[in-house]
């Protein structure tokens, strides 16, 4: 299989290969947003493509966002179309999301996850519980079917649970009951919390 790495990535962009990118904020994650209060909670969106939930974060007056992609080409563009609020509300990383350092209150999932060859995934649920403050949130959508090939790569919540829940509190992972018509009965919400007592 091809390595999934910063080339591979920037050529998708590059060639417009992006059959996951919906053109707007997925519902899930849009009003799990609506439900938040407190504008000025830390919030990174990692593997964030064209970040249309960043859009949305910034016209609700959120004030903390970070933004990390590998592709230098996307995080171009992106630098362009938030100029006026970046390094003020908003910030861009390009880089490595497994090289990160910094603390977040909330970290949004949307087609990061399925991105990642599996292998990948213990790694994935370490670093997210780095990421995250104690008490922090992990919020987003996961595929809750198998697909061919990949990427996207799938899985089921039989094999999510046991892998989260090593390093976190799983509050919800269940079937979404607002998914955008095309993802309908395939994808699953998560909302989990980090413990703050697994450091391991």
């Amino acid at each position: 299989m091809q390595a999934l790495d910063q080339q591979y990535w920037n050529n998708r962009y590059q060639q417009k290969e992006t059959g996951w990118d919906i053109g707007y904020p997925s519902t899930p994650l849009k009003e799990y947003i609506d439900q938040l209060d407190n504008k000025d909670i830390a919030i990174l969106i990692p593997g964030c493509g064209n970040s249309y939930e960043a859009e949305y974060l910034l016209e609700k007056g959120f004030s903390n966002i970070t933004l990390i992609d590998i592709a230098p080409s996307l995080t171009k563009k992106l630098e362009e179309k938030f100029a006026k609020e970046l390094n003020k509300r908003i910030r861009i990383i390009t880089g490595d999301f497994f090289e990160q350092q910094q603390q977040y209150d909330l970290i949004l999932e949307q087609t990061f996850f399925c991105a990642l060859d599996p292998s990948m995934r213990e790694q994935y649920v370490q670093k997210m519980y780095e990421l995250l403050k104690p008490g922090g949130k992990l919020v987003g959508v996961l595929f809750g079917r198998s697909f061919e090939g990949g990427p996207p790569f799938g899985g089921s919540r039989e094999e999510y649970e046991p892998l989260f829940s090593k390093k976190f509190k799983i509050e919800i992972l269940e079937a979404c009951y607002n998914s955008i018509k095309p993802r309908e009965g395939t994808e699953l919400f998560v909302k989990m919390a980090r413990s703050v007592n697994r450091e391991s």
